[in-house]
C-alpha cells in the first residue's frame, strides 16, 4: 500500500511539472519569437522481487521464470523545444523576420575591433533571438527592442553595400564628420551621423538616408552593414535565457555553428517589416492540459484509495 502511494506522489509531481510547461506555453501564445516546449514522462526506478531466470537446459531442471518487479511511478523525461517557424505578422518599419532557420545575434556590449566570425559561438555573451525588432539608439548603434546591440558585417563600401564577412561587429551609423566618405566606427566616443530613415532589405543589408551636416537640404542613401544570421546544427541544444533570447557556450549540444549573410548558401532570406509570432498551438495545448489534469486526478485518487486501505487496516482491531 505504501508503495502505491509513493508511485502516486511521484505521478502527481510529474504531472504538475507538465502542467507548468503547458501553462508557460499558453501564457506565451502572443509572445513574438516564442518556441513552445514539449514534456515527456519516464518510468521511475524498479524494485525487483524475482529476477529473470532461464531454463537450466538439462533434463529434470526447473523451467525459466520471468522477472517480477514493482515500479515507483513516473518522473520527468524530457522538456524539448519545438523550433519550427511560426507565422509572420506584418508591422512595417525597421523589422525583419527570418524565413527559415537561424537567429539574429545580439549582445549587451559593443566590441570596437569586432569578433572573429568563426569563434563567435564560444563567446557566451552573445544572445540569439528570432525577434527582429530593430531601432537605433542615441549613439547611432543598431539595437533590438531590449536595447542590446545587433551584430553583423560592416559595410566596406557604404555606396554599394559591399560588406566585410570576416568579422562580426556591432552595427552602427558612420561618424558625424564623414558625409562625403563615411567612416565606420563602433567606438561610442565617436559621434555618429544622424540617420533620417533606416530600413533593411531581404538580404539583411541596412541602409539609411543621411543629411549633409553642412547643408541640411542635401541628403543621400548609404549602407551601414548587413545583419548576420547564426545557424546551429542542433538549435534544440540552445539554452533559453528569457525575453525571447537563447544562449550558447563552448561545449553545449548545439553542434557546428556559423554566422553568415541572409540569402547566402542555405541561409534563409528575411521578410522585411514582419515579426515572427509564437508557434504555440492552442488546440494542442488545451488537449495536453485536459489529459494532464486527468492524469493528476487519477494519481490523487490513488492516494485517496491507499489512505482508505490504511484506514481499514488500522480499524481491523476493534
Amino acid at each position: 500500500m505504501l508503495r502505491c502511494m509513493d508511485s502516486a506522489v511521484a505521478g502527481l509531481r510529474a504531472h504538475q511539472n507538465k502542467m507548468d510547461v503547458v501553462g508557460h506555453n499558453i501564457a506565451n501564445v502572443n509572445t513574438f519569437g516564442f518556441k513552445s516546449q514539449t514534456y515527456t514522462f519516464k518510468e521511475a526506478m524498479y524494485q525487483t522481487s524475482t529476477t529473470s531466470t532461464g531454463n537450466g537446459g538439462t533434463q529434470g531442471s526447473a523451467g525459466g521464470v520471468n522477472a517480477a518487479q514493482f515500479g515507483y511511478g513516473s518522473l520527468m523525461g524530457t522538456i524539448g523545444m519545438n523550433m519550427g517557424e511560426s507565422t509572420p505578422t506584418y508591422f512595417g518599419g525597421f523589422n525583419a523576420h527570418i524565413s527559415g532557420d537561424g537567429f539574429f545575434l545580439t549582445k549587451n556590449t559593443s566590441v570596437a575591433n569586432g569578433v572573429a566570425s568563426d569563434s563567435f559561438v564560444a563567446d557566451g555573451n552573445f544572445m540569439y533571438t528570432r525577434v527582429g525588432k530593430f531601432t537605433t539608439d542615441s549613439a547611432g548603434f543598431i539595437v533590438d527592442g531590449n536595447g542590446n546591440y545587433v551584430y553583423g558585417f560592416r559595410a566596406t563600401d557604404p555606396a554599394t553595400g559591399a560588406v566585410d564577412t570576416t568579422t562580426l561587429v556591432a552595427l552602427r551609423a558612420p561618424q558625424k564628420t564623414s558625409y562625403t566618405t563615411p567612416a565606420y566606427s563602433t567606438n561610442p566616443g565617436d559621434d555618429a551621423i544622424k540617420l533620417d530613415t533606416v530600413q533593411i532589405d531581404s538580404a539583411g543589408k541596412i541602409s539609411a538616408v543621411i543629411s549633409n551636416p553642412d547643408d541640411p537640404t542635401e541628403s543621400k542613401t548609404i549602407y551601414i552593414g548587413c545583419v548576420a544570421i547564426a545557424s546551429f546544427q542542433n538549435p534544440n541544444g540552445l539554452n533559453k535565457a528569457g525575453e525571447s533570447y537563447y544562449t550558447a557556450t563552448e561545449g553545449d549540444n548545439t553542434g557546428e555553428a556559423a554566422a553568415t549573410q541572409p540569402g547566402i548558401g542555405s541561409t534563409p532570406t528575411l521578410m522585411t517589416g514582419y515579426l515572427e509570432g509564437s508557434n504555440v498551438d492552442l488546440a494542442q495545448e488545451f488537449s495536453e492540459m485536459i489529459t494532464t489534469h486527468r492524469g493528476f486526478q487519477a494519481n490523487s485518487k490513488m492516494i485517496t484509495v491507499a489512505d482508505e486501505m490504511l484506514s481499514d487496516l488500522v480499524s481491523m482491531k476493534r
